[in-house]
């Protein structure tokens, strides 16, 4: 776990590609899969600095996204 009680992400890129691809019944060419399979990594890397930014406990949800 991390500082701020966030589980470490565990993926398996390779296989994720693959389950996601069959799930969506979108196949990937397999020139192209490297560059999938890469795209999820940095995507998971991005997304785990989300999960760990520690917010407040008196932050809410608002209702309404007003930017």
């Amino acid at each position: 776990m991390t500082s701020s009680n966030v589980p470490e992400l565990v993926l398996n890129p390779e296989q994720y590609v693959d389950q996601m691809s069959q799930i969506l019944g979108l196949p990937i060419p397999p020139d192209c899969r490297p560059g999938v399979v890469d795209n999820i990594i940095r995507t998971a890397a991005i997304a785990q600095l989300v999960l760990e930014f520690a917010l407040p406990t008196e932050i809410e949800a608002a209702p309404i996204f007003q930017p």
